[in-house]
């Protein structure tokens, strides 16, 4: 499939998150001071949406249970999370944000 366009780079405040879909797949986009990541939008431990997540240097703490993981590769961080995530490739085309998909 290659490179989906996501967002624009506005749309995506410093320290915060944004769900997206991508070929039918929810991703959490994030940006780290003007650095995007992309990984799986939904926690493993139980299903929570991991873009609304509390945003802690490199990792993202899931609203719902504390689970934790790192942004930039989907590592699990932090109980309860059930091992690691999928992380996407991200590029920045011009204010566009793209996912490798």
């Amino acid at each position: 499939m290659g490179f989906v366009k996501v967002a624009k780079t506005s749309e995506i405040a410093d320290q915060s998150g944004k769900a997206v879909e991508v070929g039918g797949k929810m991703l959490a986009v994030f940006n780290l001071g003007g650095t995007f990541y992309a990984i799986e939008d939904e926690c493993n431990h139980a299903g929570g949406p991991l873009s609304e997540g509390y945003l802690d240097g490199d990792e993202v703490e899931c609203p719902w249970h504390g689970a934790r993981f790192n942004v930039k590769i989907g590592e699990a961080c932090g109980a309860p999370a059930d091992g690691d995530l999928t992380g996407y490739k991200v590029r920045i085309v011009g204010d566009d944000v793209e996912i490798e998909v």
